[in-house]
């Protein structure tokens, strides 16, 4: 097994690429899967490529893994080119979302399959194999055969075996995917774990977004075969440059609107109904057609009228139409009186409110931000 390195890559960190990807293009006939992709992947990175179905991101896996191969652009692996070389070749090793295992193998054989191709001697085959079962958790379960385990220990399973061949990069094609949300929560935790007792940099396709914002270092999003916007979970949480990225990433209401003043980095937004609202901007002019993008638990929500001593922020009235418990938080859906539909969620202790209630809500302008408005996406290639 690869040996810890000891220290973990921190999020945005200067690091050697491991994986580097120029102009990369992948075409089936006349549909772009993959338009000139350019991404560097850091050393010792878990690396999520996140988007929603048909977004170009297990194109772009498969041809990291040489099961694909580009039409056009560049892989490079340490600054060795490797578009070209079958998947033998590559440094590399892949966990499907089907697992994949050999029924009439037990666990330990399966997981020393690789190693037995490649002629590696039985000492070294027992010593690696029980490491890897063990760095999984199962250790005691050399002898079971595929069907005598539960998905998420058949997963793990189909780790090990990747992980015994010391892959200088592993790629993780959805591979919680099929599980119930209870054990995807938890193989969570150990895949985190385990990528950073091994130390080697993963790359992980999802379209579950808060198993990449949980999961990562970084993140690629992507939409329509492009890469939307590079960043950790923090940055595409709290900054999204694009609509889609605002929309994709969490829970966001975009609220249409014209820009109607400026003052230094705050705008003053004209919704489409009519009432005013402040966000934060950047580059922005009067007259601009943009969207407010706000976060449900950002968002002040009070029974209409105001309250005495507070600051002259603009706030926008309704009706509270539906309230959901959430457990540790309550969602609300409020209507404004100009059409607006808002989502906010507050904490389960927050002043009790219920449908039909008049209420107000609003925001500081630091916790929303004013971003392009643009044509409303269209599903991507698959």
């Amino acid at each position: 097994m690869a040996t810890p390195s000891g220290q973990h890559l921190a999020a945005g960190a200067a690091a050697p690429a491991d994986v580097r990807l120029e102009d990369l293009r992948k075409a089936f006939g006349d549909v772009v899967a993959v338009d000139s992709v350019n991404l560097e992947i850091h050393e010792g990175e878990f690396f999520s490529l996140l988007g929603p179905s048909g977004c170009g991101k297990t194109t772009t896996l498969r041809m990291l893994g040489g099961f694909e191969l580009p039409t056009s652009g560049r892989i490079l692996l340490r600054g060795r080119d490797i578009t070209h070389e079958p998947p033998e070749k590559r440094p590399v090793n892949m966990v499907f979302q089907s697992y994949a295992l050999f029924p009439h193998l037990n666990v330990f054989e399966n997981v020393a399959f690789g190693l037995r191709r490649r002629h590696v001697e039985k000492a070294d085959i027992e010593r690696r194999v029980g490491a890897a079962l063990e760095l999984v958790h199962l250790g005691d379960f050399g002898k079971r055969k595929p069907d005598q385990l539960s998905g998420g220990q058949q997963q793990r399973v189909a780790l090990a075996r990747a992980l015994v061949c010391e892959p200088t990069v592993l790629l993780l094609d959805e591979p919680l995917g099929a599980l119930d949300l209870k054990l995807r929560k938890a193989l969570q935790t150990e895949l985190k774990r385990v990528q950073l007792e091994v130390g080697i940099t993963f790359v992980y396709v999802t379209h579950d977004q808060e198993e990449a914002l949980a999961l990562s270092d970084r993140i690629a999003v992507m939409d329509k075969g492009h890469v939307e916007q590079l960043g950790t979970p923090e940055e595409l949480y709290d900054s999204p440059r694009t609509l889609f990225v605002a929309g994709f990433i969490g829970t966001s209401n975009l609220l249409p609107g014209t820009v109607d003043q400026v003052t230094g980095d705050e705008a003053l937004v004209r919704l489409e109904g009519g009432e005013t609202c402040l966000a934060q901007a950047s580059g922005t002019r009067p007259g601009d057609t943009v969207a407010v993008v706000v976060r449900p638990e950002v968002i002040d929500i009070r029974p209409a009228g105001v309250t005495p001593g507070e600051a002259p922020v603009p706030a926008l009235e309704g009706e509270l139409v539906l309230s959901a418990y959430l457990g540790t938080s309550v969602s609300h859906r409020v209507q404004t009186d100009h059409g607006a539909i808002l989502t906010v969620v507050v904490s389960r202790s927050h002043e009790r409110l219920t449908s039909g209630d008049r209420v107000r809500v609003r925001w500081s302008a630091g916790d929303a931000k004013v971003l392009p408005r643009v044509a409303a996406a269209e599903e991507g290639p698959a």
